[in-house]
């Protein structure tokens, strides 16, 4: 578990999570290593579309297929913040590899080639991230907080929020319901 890197992980919020930051959350690691984590949450849309945010930063969102997408609770770190989960990786002004698969970037590049229709095909923008110091994680994992699963794009981009954290349950090949604290209450 010490030498455990996350990254390009699931983290699957156990039904004990007592942090409302994190209760039934299903989060993305982006990054793990010496200096700590970095993760989004993944499953958690907040009241602000694709099309408000955009205005809000002076850009016209007028892509019909995302403009209503939900922007997303990423963590509680930053919250002010955009954090753009996007597939493929592309060339932005401030990208975080994740893998060989998806990208995590901060620039504001990357909102204004997706309003003029250049964008990534895939993205999910969130608000804040999720943060811990170096060793918490493992500790935090150690103690039952969290469940781990190799990642699956697939999940973040093409399912809808509410299937995310089951869907990455079935990946491990568990059913949610038999996790829960009291029996008959998912």
């Amino acid at each position: 578990m010490d030498n455990a890197n996350f990254t390009d992980h699931f983290l699957i919020a156990m039904p004990n999570m007592t942090d409302p930051n994190f209760a039934g959350t299903l989060t993305y690691i982006c990054d793990h290593g010496e200096q700590g984590a970095l993760g989004v949450v993944v499953n958690r849309p907040i009241d602000l579309s694709l099309a408000k945010l955009f205005a809000q930063i002076g850009l016209d969102l007028d892509d019909a297929e995302i403009k209503d997408d939900p922007v997303y609770y990423g963590g509680p770190v930053q919250t002010e913040r955009g954090f753009v989960l996007h597939r493929p990786i592309g060339e932005w002004g401030s990208t975080l590899t994740v893998g060989d698969r998806v990208g995590l970037t901060t620039s504001k590049d990357i909102l204004e080639a997706t309003a003029r229709h250049e964008g990534p095909g895939e993205i999910l923008v969130t608000l804040g991230y999720a943060g811990w110091a170096p060793g918490q994680l493992e500790e935090e994992i150690k103690q039952n907080a969290w469940l781990t699963v190799p990642a699956d794009p697939e999940v973040i981009f093409g399912l809808p929020p509410e299937a995310r954290l089951p869907a990455a349950m079935h990946i491990l090949g568990i059913d949610l319901s038999m996790l829960s604290e009291e029996a008959g209450h998912a």
